[in-house]
């Protein structure tokens, strides 16, 4: 009896470190994507001048990585709710390894569009399978899944600036071909990981099995529906603010504190690395607290900071985004997760949509921040986006799931 009862806890214990390996192992994974994701905006100074683009153009090559990487990811999710893929993981990074390679020996604007659009491609397969594996390792812990995964992926994406002034930025264009060697090892790891979701399909519940947590709110549908636009509201607000300091953060530096492209980087890199810190709060805290606290605290709560940031000096430019970088990431993974328990079972369908959502939103932000920066100036986006974040007020809205009324 002893040795039966020994090896069943041997075998629960065996069962979580493969779970906690696999959320380590799709947060590697993300890490990596989003590292070659991150390396296109990075490099839009080396473009711009080798290319002679305007900001139009760079909001272009923005809007078509977005579009491509947000419009699939919705159908993507929905049909692989019915019926899981686990290798597709590792097809979707094979299209991000043809778009870089592409990329790198792109001759004219046009190529760099399809190249573009190859990785966001990619990019559309990739977040919703993986946001459905990070849930099924999750343990019951989805808060903390999500921001795991959510982590890799923000680091991903503070790494990308970084590499690319450290080795795009002095040997041009054709070097972005190095980082095929980062979508290869991405290869290898989501076909480990795929092999583990081909034989722990079970643990996706039925659309029997797919409950509500014990104490949480009943909803009617139109109740769920506005809710849902709550929080793409509240994604509007979040990535069209993201994306005017992702994309457009350097030639604000470059044009109002003269500094060169490479020392502009690296306070992309700052803000990129608060962001990724931050991811890391807001899935386990919303574990303890609820989500809508986190999302409320989050979205409104950096306002304060993105009013004041065009204002500051280069000094309390630095201290500012690292500030907004760690407030404004801990929503996501609330959102993400407070979006599922409203439609359980859908894990995939919403991680396509928001997803999606956020993707579209920055490509379409990023399009329409440039031809503004175009027409005005680049300091007068940063002025209009700074009001972006009182979006958070419409969290007013969002009914607390562990009420037992029905509303």
């Amino acid at each position: 009896m002893q040795t039966q009862f020994q090896d069943t806890v041997e075998h629960q214990n065996r069962a979580e470190n493969t779970v906690f390996a696999i959320l380590l192992a799709i947060s590697f994974s993300h890490l990596l994507n989003d590292t070659i994701q991150s390396l296109i905006p990075a490099i839009y100074p080396v473009l711009k001048n080798s290319f002679h683009l305007n900001f139009t153009q760079i909001g272009l090559i923005t809007l078509t990585f977005q579009c491509t990487a947000s419009i699939f990811q919705p159908f993507v999710g929905l049909y692989t709710d019915h019926r899981p893929k686990p290798y597709s993981l590792a097809i979707g990074m094979g299209f991000t390894l043809i778009g870089l390679v592409l990329l790198s020996v792109a001759a004219n604007f046009p190529t760099i569009l399809v190249s573009a659009a190859l990785v966001g491609l990619g990019s559309s397969i990739f977040h919703p399978e993986a946001s459905r594996l990070a849930r099924m390792a999750s343990g019951g812990k989805h808060g903390l899944a999500q921001s795991i995964f959510q982590v890799g992926g923000n680091a991903g994406s503070s790494a990308g600036p970084l590499l690319a002034a450290l080795i795009i930025v002095p040997r041009g264009q054709p070097s972005i071909a190095w980082f095929s060697v980062v979508a290869l090892i991405a290869i290898i790891v989501l076909s480990i990981v795929g092999k583990w979701y081909g034989e722990n399909l079970s643990r996706i519940p039925t659309k029997s099995g797919a409950k509500r947590k014990p104490g949480q709110a009943l909803l009617s549908k139109q109740r769920i529906a506005f809710s849902l636009a709550i929080l793409i509201a509240l994604i509007f607000s979040k990535y069209f603010y993201l994306v005017s300091l992702s994309n457009y953060f350097t030639f604000y530096l470059i044009n109002k504190f003269h500094l060169g492209i490479q020392t502009a980087q690296i306070y992309l890199f700052l803000f990129l690395f608060a962001v990724a810190a931050g991811t890391i709060i807001g899935g386990p805290v919303g574990d303890r607290i609820g989500r809508k606290y986190v999302i409320w605290a989050s979205i409104l709560g950096v306002a304060p900071f993105t009013i004041a940031l065009p204002y500051a000096d280069l000094f309390w430019t630095g201290v500012l985004v690292v500030v907004i970088g760690v407030i404004l990431a801990s929503a996501f993974s609330a959102i993400i997760v407070y979006a599922q328990e409203l439609l359980p079972g859908k894990t995939g369908l919403i991680a396509g949509i928001f997803f999606g959502t956020a993707f579209g939103m920055a490509g379409i932000g990023s399009a329409l921040l440039g031809t503004l920066a175009d027409w005005t100036s680049i300091d007068f986006v940063y002025s209009v986006c700074s009001f972006l974040p009182l979006f958070g007020l419409l969290t007013a809205f969002l009914p607390n799931l562990d009420k037992r009324v029905r509303v």
